[in-house]
């Protein structure tokens, strides 16, 4: 049995391209995978905190010299990375705002690329801890930019995913969302044709 986590990144509850992806992720893989556990983790409905004084005094203050905010920074700092490490495959849906990722998701990034949980430093350079995971990036696009300088998602992405040694990591892409009616159908047709493949 495998542990799958899902993150959700989209503000939008209602009409989220990204959702409706990531919906279709979890029902195929729950078809060919039906003993599998699955986690979701919506960041929307349950939002992370930014990268603040007390989750950087949680990490490197002794246990005994932290404030109580401090201390509650570091336990959901902690929980978000056992999630993480408890999971076999894990499942990013990220919309693109403002040519990159929502920063609900940059903070969830925050709290989990963690020196000496996630990854450590060597005599070599940093060195990723999680190897033998496997990622799938789920994105939702207004414009199309895949493989542009525009496209500041999938490089951070896989830099970042790669930096705690996840480097097995499929985008699936749904673009051109808000081009007219039939760019948004192709494009989101070839995502769920993507997607059918790799889930």
């Amino acid at each position: 049995m495998s542990r799958i986590l899902v993150i959700e990144s989209s503000a939008r509850q209602q009409g989220s391209v990204s959702r409706q992806l990531t919906e279709q992720f979890i029902a195929q893989w729950r078809h060919a995978h039906p003993a599998d556990e699955v986690q979701v983790r919506d960041l929307a409905s349950e939002p992370v905190p930014h990268l603040d004084a007390d989750l950087l005094g949680g990490w490197m203050k002794p246990a005994a010299e932290q404030t109580p905010a401090e201390q509650q920074a570091l336990q959901r700092s902690d929980l978000l990375t056992e999630e993480l490490l408890a999971a076999d495959v894990l499942v990013l849906a990220a919309p693109m705002y403002n040519f990159a990722i929502p920063s609900t998701l940059k903070a969830w990034l925050d709290h989990v690329l963690r020196a000496g949980k996630t990854f450590k430093y060597s005599e070599t350079g940093p060195q990723g801890l999680l190897t033998g995971k496997r990622a799938f990036v789920l994105t939702a696009r207004g414009g199309i930019y895949a493989g542009g300088s525009l496209d500041h998602q999938e490089p951070y992405l896989r830099q970042a995913l790669g930096f705690i040694g996840i480097h097995q990591v499929d985008f699936v892409h749904a673009e051109g969302l808000n081009l007219g009616a039939d760019s948004m159908e192709k494009g989101l047709g070839k995502a769920r044709e993507q997607l059918a493949r790799v889930a």
